[in-house]
């Protein structure tokens, strides 16, 4: 039976403007489809009965009922007797000729590929390891070498930093949802960015909170940050969240960074309220060419940082860590451990060497981030001209402007053309963001000229089938 259920409600909001000019019931399932295929329907989340939805919507149950045993038969949902239906996800979707899924160019990732020297690094660990092997094993805040070292980072950066004051975690998603189930109970408020990274918002949803939505523009389109700032701190003071989960640096996927003045003025105005923020710090030392240096969040006020190597290093070396006050790595210590017992000592001996060498790798990432952006810039801007490509200074992806409310359109069709593409609305709560696509820059050329390649191939097959503009009333939720 499914953990997360959906009210009638709710799928009204997420489906917008369904109706089209063909059968109700197919157009019904073809939205639901894609809600399911781009993640703002999670697997395994119960739907509505089929009565429920109906009387949200104003049609006859039988149209329901036909569009629920359409999504059956394409393996999208799977209905129990007396328990609902439940959202499921085959390996392609049932109704598209799709390649195999080693064939796919995933571009929803936004990660790089490991650093060239991690075996070398890797072996070197591997000959510290007999040093840690006297006792069970199992680390839930993290080995004091490599706390050491994070700490050490920190203070480099300005950030004055003892070993105490962290955790080591299984990467920045799980030091995220640490935090939300230490901090949120059921039913208290957290700040969130709109649009923002969805496992950040996911975590947050799971601990039961209610989530608080600040808007964030995109980079460079004239948006006087002062105006932002003043939002942020309203909603701040006026919501009074527990926790609000910030991205002050190359913000994913906006590209964004807070001024310094604007971190203090949040900060300030969380403090008053009560309210911890947390500062995702995952892509913070991507700098391309920022303009100005930045240290941690927490240089400017009280701040949580969340940090970890899987943008800088690897994906799949899975460490990360969370650097806050003492009482709350006691807190997080106590929560940490019903659910597991530690980060794996041979990948924190790994980490312990490669921040030793830091500088040297975030020099590498710079050049290769520079060139992977310069590249997709002139591509979409040949291929696209269309579209407005925000030109980002730094982190890891750009947040690019479609003109129209359609990204989950092409999202869904450029699997026929063996691409996954992240759209829009996964980034934002309840079917925002339709005007948006997010693609990574930091993928090969190679794997960058094909993925742009397929992606103008599914926009011309679009154009073949053009995509109606939904009312001017739904355009306001939309963005």
């Amino acid at each position: 039976m499914a953990d997360l259920a959906l009210t009638a409600r709710s799928l009204e909001l997420l489906l917008g403007d369904w109706r089209g000019t063909g059968n109700a019931y197919e157009a019904l399932a073809e939205r639901i489809r894609l809600l399911i295929v781009d993640g703002r329907i999670a697997v395994d989340t119960r739907i509505p009965a089929e009565r429920d939805l109906a009387e949200r919507l104003g049609i006859s149950r039988t149209t329901v009922t036909a569009a629920y045993r359409h999504l059956r038969e394409q393996g999208l949902l799977h209905s129990v007797r007396g328990s609902g239906s439940v959202a499921r996800l085959p390996g392609a979707p049932a109704i598209l000729p799709a390649p195999l899924e080693s064939e796919y160019i995933d571009f929803s990732k936004a990660s790089p590929s490991a650093l060239p020297w991690l075996p070398d690094v890797a072996r070197q660990a591997v000959d510290d390891l007999p040093g840690y092997l006297g006792d069970a094993g199992f680390d839930p805040i993290g080995q004091i070498v490599l706390r050491e070292a994070i700490a050490d980072r920190y203070t480099t950066r300005g950030l004055p930093t003892s070993p105490d004051q962290i955790m080591v975690t299984i990467g920045a998603q799980h030091a995220i949802a640490l935090l939300s189930r230490a901090l949120v109970g059921r039913g208290d408020r957290a700040l969130i960015e709109v649009p923002t990274y969805p496992h950040a918002y996911e975590a947050f949803r799971a601990a039961g909170a209610r989530l608080v939505p600040v808007p964030v523009a995109p980079q460079g389109r004239g948006v006087d940050e002062r105006e932002e700032t003043a939002a942020l701190v309203q909603a701040i003071r006026h919501s009074n969240p527990v926790a609000a989960y910030l991205i002050p640096d190359f913000q994913n996927p906006t590209g964004r960074t807070m001024s310094r003045e604007a971190r203090a003025q949040a900060l300030d105005a969380a403090a008053r309220q009560g309210t911890v923020v947390i500062a995702d710090e995952t892509t913070a030392e991507l700098d391309i060419d920022r303009a100005r240096a930045f240290p941690p969040m927490a240089a400017d006020g009280a701040a949580v940082m969340v940090g970890s190597v899987g943008k800088s290093v690897w994906g799949g070396i899975r460490v990360g860590w969370i650097r806050a006050d003492r009482p709350l790595i006691r807190r997080l210590l106590a929560v940490r451990s019903p659910g597991d017992l530690g980060t794996p000592i041979l990948e924190q001996l790994i980490v312990t060497r490669l921040l030793g060498r830091m500088d040297e790798i975030i020099e590498l990432r710079r050049e290769q981030l520079r060139a992977g952006r310069d590249r997709l810039e002139r591509l979409l801007a040949t291929t696209f001209p269309e579209w407005d490509v925000p030109h980002v200074d730094g982190g890891i992806v750009t947040w690019i402007g479609l003109g129209s409310p359609v990204s989950s359109q092409p999202a869904l069709a450029a699997r026929r053309e063996g691409l996954i593409v992240a759209a829009g609305p996964r980034f934002g709560v309840d079917g925002a963001f339709e005007r948006f696509l997010r693609l990574p820059i930091c993928y090969s050329p190679e794997t960058t000229d094909a993925a742009v390649a397929a992606l103008a191939r599914t926009w011309r097959s679009l154009a073949h089938s053009p995509v109606v503009e939904p009312e001017p009333a739904l355009l306001a939720s939309v963005v």
